[in-house]
């Protein structure tokens, strides 16, 4: 039984790779995005999509089977979900969820490929990373590249650092050049389709990189956690003060009493 399933998975991963090529349909998403995928032959009078079935297939590893016999499999359950014409759609994509993905009904098949680009911000003491970079099927076919403004950043190479690989691209620039507002509002990823020249424009929204990030909420929470801690620094040192000038102030108002007295003593002694 083992030896019939390996066999049939083989069989389903050499069909990914040879097929035409006019059938394949692809999207490019943000990760964090929702994504519809579609079925072009649905049967118009099945039942829940009784008899369709999507599989998915990485180069990571085996085909996974996301959805038959009217389920949803469990592993996949809270981001997936099947609509009436059997669309395939997808919450809060992840870089995992970049690969091919067939929906089968008696005979027709539907093929589609998702592409899925992330980015990052990287702090390095004063200097700051930007990472855009796009997880694919098979290979590299998107080109990746930053653009300031609209404009692409290797016209300002004297402020920006730039490094291109395939399938992503990064910039380096001092922290105090811009700040995490003018970040998101003037920097953009831009990813061509690498097959139909469709172009993407991403405007910049960091994910986590798995460094020490500074960005969005975890930025602003660390800067009210600062805040804080420096606000109640000041007022225990006020207070200290204070507290101790008034132990200083009582201590020299019972030395002037303890005079006092000692002088009226003298006075007295002193009198016929």
């Amino acid at each position: 039984m083992s030896e019939f399933r390996r066999i049939m998975m083989s069989s389903f991963l050499m069909l990914l790779l040879h097929f035409p090529a006019a059938d394949l349909k692809r999207y490019i998403v943000r990760a964090g995005d929702e994504v519809t995928l579609p079925f072009d032959y649905v049967i118009h009078d099945q039942d829940k999509c009784e008899s369709a079935t999507w599989r998915f297939s990485d180069s990571r590893g085996p085909a996974v089977t996301l959805f038959e016999d009217r389920q949803i499999h469990k592993a996949n359950s809270d981001r997936l979900r099947v609509t009436e014409n059997c669309s395939l759609v997808i919450k809060k994509v992840t870089e995992e969820d970049a690969g091919r993905y067939l929906c089968s009904q008696f005979r027709s098949d539907s093929w589609v490929d998702l592409s899925v680009v992330t980015m990052t911000e990287h702090h390095d003491n004063d200097e700051v990373t930007l990472r855009c970079s796009v997880e694919t099927f098979v290979g590299c076919d998107h080109p990746v590249k930053w653009l300031l403004q609209g404009q692409d950043v290797v016209k300002y190479q004297r402020e920006i650092k730039t490094s291109q690989s395939p399938c992503s691209a990064s910039v380096t620039f001092l922290t105090s050049l811009f700040s995490y507002t003018t970040r998101s509002e003037l920097f953009s990823c831009d990813v061509t389709n690498g097959f139909t020249g469709e172009v993407h424009l991403f405007p910049f929204s960091a994910q986590s990189s798995g460094d020490a990030t500074t960005t969005g909420t975890a930025g602003l929470l660390r800067l009210i956690l600062v805040s804080l801690g420096l606000a109640a620094l000041i007022v225990t040192v006020v207070t200290v003060h204070i507290w101790t000038r008034a132990k200083g102030g009582k201590k020299r108002m019972r030395k002037n009493l303890e005079q006092n007295d000692e002088d009226e003593d003298e006075e007295k002694t002193g009198e016929p």
